[in-house]
C-alpha cells in the first residue's frame, strides 16, 4: 500500500502517477549535490584548502636550523680554502711564465652538493675561479720556457720535421693514454706529407709553427725570419684550417728578432723545459726515462720527437707524469690560467 505524506502529494500522484514522482524527487536529489559540490569549489573554499596543503609541505624547523648553521659553518671557514690569483711575470731565467688562477668558495653551490649526501657529515667544498690582474698575453714578446709551477700540469711537445715511419706509434699511444699533445710542423714536412698531418689532427692534437726549413733562426735577416714562419703558417691554415698560436724554433735557436717576428704573427716562442734528446741515437729510451723522472714538475714543457727511442721510452715518460699528480695537455691548456680541479 502507498502511503502519501500530506494531499499535495495525493493531487501530484494522482496527476502524474507513481513513476514520474520518483523520477521528479531523483532530479532534485542530484541538483542539491550539484550545488553542495559548486560551493565546496568556490574560491573561500578552495584557498582554505591550498592553504592546508602549503603548511604540511612546510619544511621542519629542526631541518631549518640545521641548514643555517651549515651556511654558518661555511662562512665561517670560507676564508681558509680561498687561494689568490698568481700574476703571470718575467723571471730572469725562465722568461715569460703564465699566471694561474685565484679560487674562492661558491658558498650556495656548496651548501647545495653538502645538503645532496645523505648523511651531511662533510662539507662538499666547490669554487669559482678569480683571474689574475696580469695575463700572459700582457707581457708582450718574451719566450716562454714553462708553465707555472703552482699548476700541476705538463704538456708533450712533438717537433715533426723528418720522416713519418715512427709518428703511427706515437700517435697510437697518446690515443691510449688518452692525451692529447702539441705537435709543430715544420713547413717543408708539412708540404710533403699533409695527410699524416690531418691525421695529427683527427686525432684532436694542438697544430704548431715550427719554421718552413728548419733553420738557425737567430742567424737569419729579419726577412728570411718572417718567410720561414709566415710560409709555414700559410701552409697550416690551407692544409689543416688552423691558425698556430705558438712558434717552436728549431734547435731552440732564437734571439728578440725572431720573437717579435712569431709575435706579428700572433704566436708566442715556446721553447722547453724538459730536453728528451731523443733526437740523439746515443739516447737510450732507459736514460730518457731517467731524465724525465729527474726533471719532470708543474708546469713543465716536455720536447720529444717522433722516433723509434721515443716511441718506446713515451708510455712510461706519461706514467712519471701521473704517478707525480701531473696532469698532460696541451701547450695551450698548460699555459693557460686555468685552474686543475677546482671542485675537491
Amino acid at each position: 500500500m502507498l502511503v502519501l505524506a500530506n494531499d499535495a502529494d495525493a493531487y501530484i500522484l494522482e496527476g502524474m502517477g507513481v513513476e514520474k514522482l520518483l523520477l521528479s524527487r531523483f532530479l532534485m536529489i542530484v541538483f542539491t549535490i550539484i550545488v553542495v559540490v559548486y560551493c565546496i569549489q568556490s574560491a573561500p573554499v578552495t584557498q582554505y584548502v591550498e592553504h592546508v596543503k602549503e603548511a604540511s609541505s612546510l619544511p621542519d624547523h629542526r631541518n631549518l636550523d640545521e641548514v643555517q648553521k651549515m651556511k654558518q659553518k661555511i662562512q665561517a671557514e670560507a676564508n681558509k680554502h680561498y687561494q689568490r690569483p698568481i700574476d703571470a711575470r718575467i723571471d730572469p731565467i725562465w722568461k715569460a711564465i703564465p699566471g694561474y688562477n685565484g679560487r674562492i668558495v661558491d658558498e650556495e653551490a656548496t651548501v647545495q652538493q653538502t645538503l645532496k649526501q645523505s648523511r651531511k657529515r662533510s662539507i662538499i667544498w666547490v669554487y669559482r675561479e678569480v683571474e689574475p690582474a696580469i695575463q700572459l698575453e700582457n707581457l708582450g714578446a718574451v719566450p716562454i720556457y714553462r708553465g707555472n709551477p703552482a699548476k700541476p700540469a705538463a704538456a708533450i711537445m712533438v717537433n715533426v720535421a723528418w720522416g713519418t715511419e715512427h709518428l703511427p706509434a706515437y700517435l697510437n699511444i697518446l690515443k691510449q693514454e688518452k692525451i692529447k699533445a702539441t705537435f709543430f710542423l715544420d713547413g717543408s714536412w708539412l708540404q710533403k706529407h699533409p695527410r699524416e698531418a690531418k691525421i695529427i689532427q683527427k686525432h684532436g692534437h694542438e697544430i704548431g709553427n715550427h719554421a718552413f726549413s728548419h733553420p738557425m733562426m737567430s742567424r737569419l735577416s729579419v726577412s728570411r725570419m718572417d718567410q720561414e714562419i709566415g710560409k709555414t703558417e700559410k701552409y697550416i691554415n690551407e692544409i689543416l684550417k688552423v691558425k698556430s698560436r705558438w712558434f717552436a724554433p728549431p734547435a731552440g735557436d732564437y734571439n728578440q728578432q725572431v720573437v717579435n717576428q712569431a709575435y706579428k704573427y700572433k704566436m708566442n716562442t715556446v721553447l722547453w723545459t724538459v730536453d728528451t734528446v731523443d733526437w740523439k741515437k746515443s739516447s737510450s729510451p732507459e736514460w730518457m726515462i731517467r731524465r724525465v723522472e729527474q726533471q719532470l714538475g708543474n708546469g713543465s714543457l716536455l720536447l720529444t720527437h717522433p722516433t723509434d727511442r721515443t716511441v718506446k721510452a713515451l708510455p712510461e715518460m706519461i706514467r712519471i707524469g701521473k704517478r707525480k699528480g701531473i696532469k698532460w695537455g696541451t701547450v695551450s691548456e698548460v699555459l693557460s690560467s686555468k685552474r686543475i680541479n677546482p671542485i675537491e
